[in-house]
């Protein structure tokens, strides 16, 4: 591992456990490091056999690695606008022996579409930027307030291009922030993506949500399910069964 180590890592870098075969992510505390609403996001997400994912603004690539640990997709892409978070993805991806199955390219969410084609995805996942200007103080650290802060997509960037890159039929997921619900959905609805599945996620069982995971289908009827809530901690620094589960601990 030594070896391995010395090879592959840069300075300020790390190697992080995913507990799923053995993957692991190389992260930078210093820059940005993937957060709970990324696992969330990818135990939530629904991927069948075969199917073709994309991850937008995939960041250091913990969403399509654990997707390839988790479901039996056929490939997975991740689109980073900035470069060093990309390099850590892609060198993520060969230490895992998963080169064949992931690629990370760097691009501009607004011009995914342009990049990849229209309707050759069975399903997008994205954690986007939560935060606009109305929401939250920008961090100092430029990597960290790109990837938390509308400063290069905002939402209706980001909805607009997956449902384009989606296939008729094909399944968006995504995990924001409450405060922004009623934005979300009109913009769902403005881009065609029918919400099919919400589900809120909270700290504790009786503290208010701060995340929710949406399921859409390009195309969809309406109709939506509201899922059990997900409570993250049974008490404090215990998490619930459900979210150990996710995990894989």
């Amino acid at each position: 591992m030594q070896n391995l180590e010395e090879e592959v890592l840069k300075e300020g870098e790390r190697f992080d456990d995913l507990e799923r075969h053995n993957y692991k992510i190389i992260q930078n505390p210093e820059k940005f490091c993937f957060g709970m609403d990324a696992v969330l996001l990818s135990g939530f997400a629904v991927v069948k056999q075969g199917e073709r994912v994309i991850d937008l603004g995939t960041g250091t690539g913990i969403i399509p690695i654990l997707l390839r640990a988790k479901t039996l997709g056929r490939d997975f892409t991740g689109l980073e606008i900035q470069e060093e978070s990309a390099d850590m993805a892609r060198r993520s991806v060969a230490v895992n022996g998963l080169s064949r199955d992931i690629q990370i390219i760097t691009g501009d969410i607004k011009e995914a579409s342009t990049i990849f084609g229209a309707s050759i995805f069975d399903v997008v996942t994205t954690n986007p930027p939560y935060m606009n200007d109305q929401h939250g103080l920008r961090n100092p650290s430029l990597p960290k307030a790109i990837a938390r802060h509308e400063i290069l997509c905002t939402l209706e960037d980001v909805l607009c291009e997956s449902a384009k890159l989606l296939r008729p039929g094909g399944r968006f997921y995504m995990v924001h922030r409450p405060q922004r619900l009623a934005e979300i959905i009109r913009m769902l609805s403005k881009y065609s993506l029918e919400p099919k599945r919400i589900k809120f996620v909270h700290p504790f069982v009786d503290r208010e949500p701060n995340m929710v995971l949406f399921e859409c289908t390009r195309g969809g009827r309406p109709q939506v399910r509201i899922e059990a809530p997900l409570i993250v901690f049974e008490r404090p620094g215990v998490y619930a069964r459900e979210i150990t589960e996710i995990y894989g601990y």
